[in-house]
Order: structure tokens, then C-alpha cells, then sequence
């Protein structure tokens, strides 16, 4: 309830800053600053009164209140460049800058024109920007790979995993460093390796390379988390089920995976992340065909900045807070199955 109160007083006050006109001059002109300032601070303090015992001293409060400011400066700092992002994808105009109609909060200053052209809308496309089918096309590519070499990489993974955590496999440590060495080798050596070594055996410019190579890149996120996920795994409820008379792929269906199934899931949007979000590799991977979004993303950098990229960035990043808030809750199941309470 704490932080619903400080969340609408935020939006309650962001929102009579934005309307209540303020002159820019004279003492007035401080005002929208000094209330920030007061927002913050009580914020603050409201998080770390509510952290803190009731038998703290002052001592205490203020050195909580200092770490919390600093980590807020810090989260601030990290989230800032996105936050702007955002209201950037809705400009009307066709240059990455705030216009004075958008900091007035005039409606004509804003459009979703850039939505419409990243669909392939080109009715309201201005004059400087070049509108197609190309960022629909590397959408359903990004997609159609993602989800291949996410199923490919989840089943390989889960595989592994399972194996790995057998305690009488020989060299398992080797193996699982192998496995997730993808995640430690800078990406460009693990695109460049992947190329010469496709190259041999003519899967270059294909799907089926850029499908395989994402999927080396996605394994690790899924080994990783399915083997956390199974170190608290009870082995003794797979020899129940086979003294039971089941087999080996009903007592995997029926007992293990139920149980390690947050972990695989963990995984496998990790993996999507990954391969959808991934650029290095279909440079050296791709050809004309296989057009993915961070690849349009890339080359429109390059040939014309267009505030159609921003919308797509807004895109991912709504993607990317819908998929880790899944993860978290995954997390919090996994932790309640297991008898653990959450963080």
C-alpha cells in the first residue's frame, strides 16, 4: 500500500505540473523544481522509513535514505535514456527532438504516424522518410526465428541440463563451461567463428544457419536456469515413480517436468530475448532474405535516422518489461513450489 500511495502521488503531481501554467521567470520559475525536489525527498524517506524497524535512530534513517537516493540516481541514470525514448516515438515531426507543441503537451505534437509506417501504413509518411514493408518483414522474421531457435534451444538445453546435474557423468564441469561459453566470448568472436565454420558446409544467408547460430546463442540461458532449477529437484520422486512401473519419458512428463517447469519457461524467454533482440550475427549470418527487426533497426541508422526506429525501440522495450516481469513471477512460483519464501 506504501508504494501505491507514492506512485499516485507522483502521477497526481507530474500530472498538475504538466497542466498548471508556470511563469519562467521571477521567483515563481522555481517552483516546478523545488516540488520535484520535495517529491523526491519524501519518497525517499517514505521507502526507508518503511524498510527500517521502528527502533531505529536517526543515524540509521538517514544513512538508509542516502543508499536508497544513490540506488534511485543510479536506477535513474540506467532507465533515463528509455524513459525518452518513449514520448520521442509519438513526435509528429520527422527529427529526433523534443518540439515546443510536445512540452507544451499540445495534441498537435504529437502522431503515431511512426506506428502506421512500421506496420507498412504509408499514408501519413512525410517526405523525408522512406516508407515500405520492411520493418513488417523483419518483424515476422525476427519472430519466426525467435520462436524456432527458442524451441530448439529449450529442448537442447533442458536435455543438457538434466544430464549435467547426474552426479556420474564424466567431466560435466568441462562440459557445462563449454555450454555456456557463448555467454563469456565477446559476441563478435562467436559470430565471426560461427561464419567461417557455416561457410564450410554452405549455410550461410540461410534461415537454417541464422536459426542454428541463435540457438547456440540461446542454450546457455536455458542450461543455466534449468540446472538452478533442478539443484533443489527431489531425484527421490523419480525412483518412487519408476518403482511405481513407469518409464523413463511418463516419470520425466508426469513428475520432473511440472516441477522444473518455471525454469524451463525462465530459460526459454531468455533465449527469445536473445535471438530477437540480436543484431551481430545476422550481419554475418544474413543475406537479403533473412531481414530481422534489429537489423532494419541497424540499417535505418544508417542510411536515414526516422523516428520510425524509436517506435520500434518503444516496441522492444514494452516486450522486454512484459517478458522479465514474467520471469520474475516464474521466479516467485518456483520459489513457493520449493518451500522457499520470496525475495
Amino acid at each position: 500500500m506504501r508504494a501505491l500511495g507514492i506512485i499516485a502521488l507522483w502521477v497526481v503531481g507530474l500530472f498538475l505540473l504538466a497542466i498548471v501554467p508556470i511563469p519562467r521567470e521571477g521567483l515563481l520559475a522555481y517552483v516546478k523544481p523545488l516540488l520535484l525536489l520535495i517529491a523526491i525527498v519524501y519518497s525517499i524517506y517514505r521507502i526507508s522509513n518503511g524498510m527500517m524497524p521502528r527502533y531505529r535512530s536517526t543515524g540509521q534513517l538517514l544513512w538508509q535514505m542516502t543508499y536508497i537516493g544513490i540506488c534511485g540516481f543510479v536506477l535513474f541514470f540506467l532507465v533515463a535514456p528509455l524513459i525518452a525514448v518513449i514520448p520521442l516515438s509519438f513526435t509528429s515531426k520527422a527529427f529526433l527532438n523534443f518540439t515546443p507543441e510536445m512540452l507544451n503537451f499540445d495534441p498537435a505534437g504529437y502522431s503515431i504516424r511512426w506506428y502506421k509506417i512500421m506496420v507498412g501504413d504509408c499514408s501519413d509518411a512525410v517526405v523525408t522518410t522512406v516508407c515500405g514493408d520492411k520493418w513488417k518483414i523483419g518483424a515476422w522474421n525476427s519472430l519466426l526465428i525467435g520462436l524456432t531457435a527458442t524451441f530448439l534451444a529449450t529442448v537442447l538445453g533442458t536435455l543438457a541440463a538434466i544430464g549435467l546435474t547426474r552426479p556420474n557423468v564424466p567431466g560435466r564441469k568441462l562440459i557445462t563451461a563449454f555450454m555456456i561459453s557463448p555467454l563469456i566470448v565477446p559476441l563478435i568472436i562467436t559470430a565471426a567463428s560461427l561464419f567461417f565454420f557455416f561457410a564450410k558446409v554452405n549455410l550461410i544467408a540461410t534461415f537454417a544457419g541464422v536459426v542454428l547460430a541463435h540457438t547456440v546463442l540461446g542454450l546457455p540461458f536455458v542450461v543455466i536456469t534449468v540446472t538452478a532449477t533442478l539443484s533443489s529437484f527431489d531425484h527421490n520422486l523419480m525412483r518412487a515413480a519408476e518403482s511405481l512401473g513407469g518409464g523413463a519419458w511418463k516419470n520425466f512428463r508426469q513428475v520432473m517436468l511440472p516441477l522444473i517447469m518455471p525454469g524451463v519457461i525462465s530459460g526459454a524467454l531468455f533465449a527469445f530475448i536473445t535471438s530477437f533482440d540480436e543484431v551481430v550475427i545476422i550481419i554475418f549470418m544474413g543475406g537479403a532474405d533473412q531481414l530481422t527487426l534489429p537489423k532494419q533497426m541497424w540499417s535505418g541508422i544508417r542510411q536515414e535516422i526516422s523516428p520510425t526506429i524509436l517506435a520500434v525501440a518503444t516496441i522492444l522495450v514494452i516486450l522486454s518489461v512484459v517478458m522479465l516481469t514474467t520471469v520474475e513471477l516464474l521466479r516467485r512460483r518456483s520459489e513457493r513450489i520449493r518451500g522457499i519464501s520470496p525475495a
